[in-house]
């Protein structure tokens, strides 16, 4: 098979590349190994984290449209309450992590309206289940990629001017030889302010498996896991507290605190305003990423909330599960983890009444699309990054070492992103890392390989660091780094250019920011200050 562009991954960044090279002409094959694409939205099932202006600029206007879509697919196909359907702000779950948190199967339904004027066109096929297995290469460039289906083991050739690597964990780059790294650089490479003294490359942020449940009449508990004993007793040394409870390190002090956990609390949905200024929402843990609020609906629409499970109670840090021999084992652990907390919270966890145990909790495989229960895929923050042209370092956006100066301003930005520093632990034994960030630009240096001239990182896969990938992970940005690497590769294509070209001849700069302009991508960020 043969496109102008092949996007291997059809995560967030991923459907958007496919829609950026899609809107200006090119033929584009996408391919995703689970069941839904959308990646952190459908099949990690992660409510979208997002900064505390997403509602009025910081993101491309592909991304608003995509959100616009989810407030619309809720009007036309829920029952809602006349107030929350009146609201443009329409936030189904009344989450606090989050302006907009919604239930994954909505996402799928929005990004394939998105994509299917490009399906029946033609100019796009998606390839699904499917997964890259080898990479052929000649000298500086990607000639082919086979993929294997997930379930058959049917394989595929497929060839492409660009090949964009939009999968989770950089699948891509030790296929093709492309130089990577991965895990904890080291200050004498960085100068970062917060890195240790010697390269980690195997300490990486925990992956979890999120979960959805609702909590409703009768005993809804699952089947003893047989690691649990394992997990109940677990207190990591830097956790101060056992791994399954209510108390838990806060992620930007490191003091231990209780979070409260009140199932179907009949608070005000349209009093919930998400603010990441404020702090991280998750007092009352039920709420904290709540993706259907019952009250947003009509009487007896939903018989209880659904709130999306994924908190440091599930984090897995046992062990990374990139370029280990083990990593399967790690994947089942993680597993093992988090239906280890879900059977806790059904028979141990105390309750505010005094008792123990919410056995009407429900775990709620439906919503989430998968057999057992689980999101379909590992919810993986950290992937393996590209050695690029430009490093976008600490230093570049710490609000503590920028200050009011504000994160650098790059001449070849292709993109704006914000959010705080947020390290989850890590293998490597660290606690939480969280340091205030300062609104930064995505500069094009970073999705260039030093190297391979026709692949192009259209995830969490470019060249950032094990501290700045904390913020560069959400799903603005990595949805605005996936749409610039569409694009890019559709320009190239059209022009006869390469990426390098582009960015460092200052016409062909200009043209392709003016390009990058004319399709809802903000460059620049107005006068404001971080958190």
């Amino acid at each position: 098979m043969h496109a102008d562009v092949l996007v291997v991954g059809g995560g967030t960044g991923g459907v958007a590349a496919a829609l950026g090279a899609l809107r200006v002409g090119r033929t584009v094959i996408l391919t995703e190994e689970y069941d839904w694409l959308g990646g952190q939205f459908t099949s990690q099932a992660v409510p979208p984290d997002e900064h505390t202006w997403i509602e009025q600029f910081g993101a491309t206007a592909s991304y608003r449209a995509l959100r616009d879509g989810v407030r619309d697919y809720y009007r036309r196909n829920h029952p809602l309450t006349d107030t929350a359907r009146r609201r443009r702000d329409l936030n189904p779950g009344a989450g606090w992590v989050s302006r907009l948190c919604h239930e994954p199967r909505v996402a799928v339904a929005v990004i394939d309206e998105m994509l299917a004027p490009h399906r029946g066109s033609g100019r796009l096929t998606v390839l699904q289940p499917y997964r890259p297995v080898a990479a052929d290469t000649d000298g500086d460039r990607v000639t082919a990629v086979t993929l294997a289906h997930r379930d058959s083991g049917e394989r595929l050739t497929v060839t492409a001017a660009y090949v964009l690597d939009a999968t989770e964990t950089g699948e891509l780059l030790p296929l093709t030889g492309t130089e990577y790294v991965t895990g904890f650089e080291s200050q004498s490479d960085t100068g970062e302010p917060s890195a240790p003294g010697t390269a980690q490359p195997l300490n990486m942020q925990a992956v979890s498996y999120c979960f959805a449940v609702d909590h409703v009449d009768g005993d809804h508990t699952i089947d003893r896991p047989a690691g649990y004993d394992f997990w109940r007793d677990r207190q990591p040394p830097f956790w101060g507290a056992p791994l399954l409870s209510w108390r838990a390190p806060h992620p930007r002090t490191l003091e231990i605190v209780e979070r409260s956990f009140t199932p179907n609390p009949g608070d005000d949905p349209h009093s919930v305003l998400a603010d990441q200024r404020v702090g991280g929402g998750d007092a009352n843990l039920w709420t904290f990423r709540r993706i259907a609020a019952r009250d947003n609906f009509l009487p007896g629409a939903y018989d209880s909330d659904i709130t999306l499970v994924n908190w440091p109670m599930i984090d897995y840090f046992e062990g990374p599960v990139l370029d280990v021999p083990d990593a399967g084992a790690h994947l089942a652990a993680a597993k093992e983890l988090s239906f280890s907390f879900l059977y806790w919270m059904q028979t141990e966890a105390p309750r505010p009444d005094g008792g123990t145990g919410f056995p009407g909790l429900r775990l709620r495989g439906d919503v989430t699309g998968s057999a057992d229960g689980l999101a379909q895929a590992p919810y993986v923050r950290e992937s393996r990054r590209i050695r690029a042209e430009y490093t976008v370092v600490e230093q570049d956006l710490s609000l503590d070492v920028r200050g009011g100066a504000g994160a650098v301003s790059y001449r070849d930005s292709v993109g704006v992103g914000m959010y705080r520093i947020d390290l989850h632990p890590s293998t490597g034994g660290d606690n939480y890392i969280d340091v205030p960030s300062s609104p930064f630009e995505i500069p094009l240096g970073a999705l260039l390989p030093l190297r391979v001239e026709n692949l192009l990182p259209a995830s969490k896969n470019l060249g950032t660091t094990h501290i700045t990938n904390g913020c560069y992970r959400l799903h603005p940005v990595e949805w605005n780094i996936g749409e610039v690497a569409g694009l890019l590769a559709a320009h190239c294509v059209a022009g006869g250019l390469t990426p390098r070209a582009v960015r460092n001849t200052p016409h062909l700069l200009e043209d392709f920011q003016r390009l990058l302009t004319d399709h809802g991508i903000e460059l620049r960020w107005p006068d404001i200050s971080g958190y």
